[in-house]
């Protein structure tokens, strides 16, 4: 066997095995059993919270066996993830102390929505945007398809989440406006996309870098085609360096540890309010001197947002009642 190990990072996985790219080229690797056990028993020893062991996007150690295989000996510490609860067998239900990772370290989430046709969900973005913010991963939204709307429109329609410091880009493929700050986005990044179809994503992905889109959505095929496939995750490389990855997992997700009542800090504009609440365990939807409820009623937080709050935070109630 070969002696010399590599790092590298991982960038596709499928069916148990990983391909890690390397200063020596690509590797497809496997876990060895023993590393395997031996991670297991840490995350039971520490936390009883059991998570992917491997996943794209995880720097690896390797150590080669022939020019084009080998094994996984070591995985490096996680900055962040991009995660959902693990989805159980039974419809609408989910393993709650079990972590599916989508892409480890991502340096930024992209979510992707158009202005018209179809009409932009602004319900599924806070959804979206909890999600990072729970994650501590940097957002950039994208409005395509500006062409379609009236002057103005778009940045009236996303004015909610540029006033509360979230990044916004506002692109046309069919004019080419925002498609230069783009990919000036995505330059050396690891970055992970996500859009419901028809929001003109691969057009998009196109105008950034020719076949890009065409690739990505080979990607997406892949891991959808039949409810029994087995799920393909892999990091497509940028001409301007970095890569993209698209992840239809995020479409569906439950939030992995997090309870109801910590959903408010992940609202930018409600998490600095909750210290001035009167209660410690305020829902912000009834209690008297509620910060929260104050700022609605003045206007400092959006009616639209504030539903979002609730709404997801009844859900992911009903979730952990399910549960437990």
């Amino acid at each position: 066997m070969n002696e010399t190990a590599f790092t590298g990072l991982v960038i596709k996985s499928i069916s148990g095995f990983f391909t890690v790219r390397t200063d020596a080229g690509d590797f497809v690797c496997q876990i060895p059993k023993r590393l395997k056990y031996e991670i297991q028993q840490r995350q039971k020893t520490e936390d009883e919270k059991y998570t992917d062991i491997v996943a794209v996007g995880d720097q690896v150690t390797i150590e080669p066996i022939d020019d084009e295989t080998g094994q996984i000996i070591a995985v490096a510490e996680r900055h962040h993830v991009l995660s959902r609860t693990r989805p159980a067998p039974a419809a609408r239900k989910a393993l709650l102390d079990r972590e599916q990772v989508l892409v480890a370290n991502p340096d930024q989430a992209v979510f992707v929505f158009s202005i018209k046709d179809p009409e932009p969900s602004l319900r599924k973005l806070d959804r979206l945007l909890v999600i990072t913010e729970r994650q501590d991963i940097p957002t950039v939204v994208c409005v395509n398809k500006i062409d379609l709307a009236a002057p103005g429109e778009a940045q009236a329609a996303f004015r909610i989440y540029e006033e509360i410091d979230y990044s916004v880009i506002y692109t046309s493929v069919k004019t080419g406006e925002g498609i230069d700050a783009l990919r000036d986005q995505l330059r050396g990044k690891l970055s992970v996309l996500a859009g419901s179809s028809g929001v003109g994503k691969s057009s998009l992905l196109n105008a950034v870098q020719p076949g890009l889109g065409l690739a990505v959505s080979a990607v997406s095929e892949a891991t959808t085609k039949g409810r029994h496939t087995t799920r393909h995750t892999e990091l497509i490389p940028l001409d301007v360096g970095g890569y993209v990855a698209d992840t239809p997992g995020i479409r569906g997700i439950a939030l992995f540890d997090l309870e109801p009542g910590e959903l408010d800090g992940y609202f930018r504009e409600i998490a600095p309010l909750v210290a001035e609440c009167q209660f410690s365990d305020c829902t912000h939807v009834h209690e008297e001197n509620c910060a929260v409820l104050a700022a609605l009623t003045s206007g400092n937080i959006s009616a639209e947002r504030y539903d979002s709050y609730l709404r997801l935070r009844e859900e992911h109630q009903d979730l952990h009642d399910t549960a437990y």
